[in-house]
């Protein structure tokens, strides 16, 4: 049986966290801008690629954005291929968002090799089990996340 971390453990692992976190924000800005866009606009192409199409009431209600600031959001990513606006082929009053993800790709995949090669390298050191802990501790933060970000979102 495992004992439970010490306070400086948890303040230890929380500050690699933090670290993590930040360097992310980082570098997603470094990218975003070698691709020309803006790190909010990057990220929420990432989102819009991910869902496949949604419309603008749905990414608003995904993001929390306002629908002025996603109809220039899909403006931006409009005007440089990245997505497109497209009728619903049941109901034409409603407009998909649909991501150009060939376009999207060859924009980003240059960008990402380096950051791909080197965490497959990084991942591939660790065992089985390891990947399953660290995998688990992602997708419970990132459920943590969402509840708090809810809860936000609701006051």
């Amino acid at each position: 049986m495992s004992k439970k971390p010490g306070e400086s453990t948890i303040t230890s692992f929380r500050d690699a966290s933090r670290l993590y976190s930040d360097t992310s924000i980082l570098m997603h800005e470094a990218i975003a801008r070698k691709a020309g866009l803006s790190g909010t606009d990057h990220k929420y192409l990432g989102l819009i690629m991910q869902k496949g199409e949604l419309t603008a009431g749905e990414l608003s209600t995904l993001t929390g954005l306002t629908t002025g600031a996603i109809t220039g959001l899909i403006d931006r990513l409009e005007k440089k291929k990245l997505v497109k606006r497209q009728f619903d082929k049941t109901d034409r009053r409603k407009v998909l968002i649909v991501p150009h993800t060939q376009n999207a790709l060859k924009l980003l995949e240059p960008l990402f090799a380096e950051l791909q090669q080197k965490t497959t390298a990084l991942i591939s050191s660790f065992s089985e089990a390891e990947i399953k802990i660290i995998e688990k501790y992602f997708t419970s933060a990132v459920a943590i996340m969402t509840e708090v970000t809810d809860h936000i979102n609701d006051k």
